[in-house]
């Protein structure tokens, strides 16, 4: 039963450090590759940004009005109006991270 539980917990822990670090890695990805133009804070107030006449990211991500994490992973992969796609700079795994990532709330 100690072994069992003593597993779970490794299991749980190993987990939970692949999440924070995945979490971490989509962090670094959304400041080299977005907060260029979206800012640091996902609010688009950067020269470019609002050159571009970009919106706070919140209001594609804010609850009530959510844009769930898949449609921001489409537009990431995709590209929307002047925002490229990342779908040939990105793999399909940091593009769901970076789409989870802003769909939190850039938490």
């Amino acid at each position: 039963m100690m072994t069992r539980v003593i597993r779970v917990a490794l299991v749980l822990a190993v987990s939970l450090a692949a999440v924070a670090a995945r979490a971490e890695s989509a962090a670094t990805i959304y400041e080299k590759k977005c907060a260029t133009c979206h800012g640091k804070d996902g609010k688009g107030h950067t020269k470019l940004g609002e050159k571009l006449g970009l919106t706070d990211l919140a209001a594609v991500s804010a609850p009530g009005r959510a844009t769930p994490a898949a449609d921001v992973e489409k537009i990431v992969r995709d590209g929307k109006g002047k925002m490229p796609g990342f779908k040939d700079k990105l793999s399909d795994a940091e593009i769901k991270d970076l789409a989870t990532y802003v769909a939190a709330g850039l938490k």
